[in-house]
């Protein structure tokens, strides 16, 4: 089993490119490792919660620990070298450095409404070429991942070869957890929001009630529900044992297009998703094959377990 650093020499070793994005991700685990401290041992002064009136670039309440974390993260990506930092909580791309030849799209802190209530919170990270433009399609991406600050700080990491599972030590090294990465085709188990179900459009609803009619029901199976509200949470238990997540497009205002955002959320996990062999969807449509509009674009997002994914596609057509 290989440590983070030696599996990033060894792709270092491949190409220009590939050291840079070597550089990138080692920056995001230097800064993981620092906010993960800061979520353990905060000064006893400072207030990690709500920022009374604030808001980031897409309307979320921030809280202190959202802007101490976009804070690590831009100096650690600045001293990498990167291009230009897309960010959750910034109103647009923030460049670092014109000759970078990469871009990396972040959420700081996945989550963060959880922060008071102890529940796992994480980052989420993209890495594509700068030669792009910030918004591209989640197929162009070079790398993905994230981080889960949890009981253990732990990281799931692609570099377009599979997934890989690390642990955090005491000393801030990120060690292989020694587990193979791959989500099982089949599940008896979803994940989705239950209290927004007279909201929900007819083929969310349609699937959700076939679930609950378990073996009786047209799917003829009895299912289990699971629903954290910290995506990196839900992601990581699906990749850890299979399911599916739903956070759908729904009749609530603001939510018409989906909730989650397609950069620096969806499209990471999305492509962590497919080379763990699952599936990625907005219901339709691969979201990996969605083109971006706009820095802080929402979608409509479902994913896991690759035949399950496929039923929900299923009723939507």
């Amino acid at each position: 089993m290989q440590n983070l650093d030696a599996v990033l020499k060894q792709h270092a070793a491949q190409s220009d490119i590939d050291a840079d994005v070597a550089r990138a991700v080692n920056g995001l685990a230097l800064a993981a490792a620092s906010i993960s401290k800061l979520i353990r041992t905060p000064d006893s002064a400072t207030n990690l919660g709500a920022i009374k009136g604030s808001a980031n670039a897409d309307g979320d309440d921030q809280k202190a620990l959202d802007v101490l974390a976009d804070d690590v993260i831009t100096a650690q990506l600045h001293a990498a070298g990167v291009a230009i930092y897309l960010s959750e909580e910034q109103d647009t791309p923030i460049p670092l450095h014109a000759d970078g030849t990469l871009i990396v799209a972040s959420d700081p802190l996945d989550g963060s409404s959880n922060i008071d209530t102890n529940v796992s919170i994480g980052t989420i990270f993209s890495i594509m070429l700068a030669v792009g433009g910030p918004l591209q399609c989640g197929r162009d991406q070079l790398a993905a991942g994230f981080f889960v600050y949890g009981p253990q700080t732990t990281l799931l990491l692609t570099l377009g070869d599979g997934v890989l599972a690390f642990q955090m030590d005491d000393d801030g090294c990120f060690c292989d957890m020694g587990w193979q990465v791959a989500l099982p085709a089949d599940t008896q188990e979803f994940g989705i929001n239950a209290s927004n179900q007279r909201h929900w459009y007819a083929p969310v609803k349609a699937y959700i009630d076939a679930c609950l009619d378990g073996r009786d029901g047209e799917l003829k199976r009895n299912y289990n529900m699971r629903w954290v509200g910290s995506l990196v949470a839900d992601a990581w238990r699906i990749f850890r044992r299979g399911g599916v997540f739903l956070y759908p497009a729904d009749r609530r205002d603001g939510y018409s297009q989906g909730r989650l955002r397609l950069v620096y959320e969806a499209n990471p996990v999305a492509m962590l998703v497919e080379q763990a062999g699952g599936k990625a969807t907005n219901g339709t449509e691969s979201i990996l094959d969605i083109q971006p509009q706009d820095l802080h674009e929402r979608v409509a997002f479902i994913f896991g377990s690759m035949n399950e994914v496929d039923v929900i596609i299923g009723y939507h057509s």
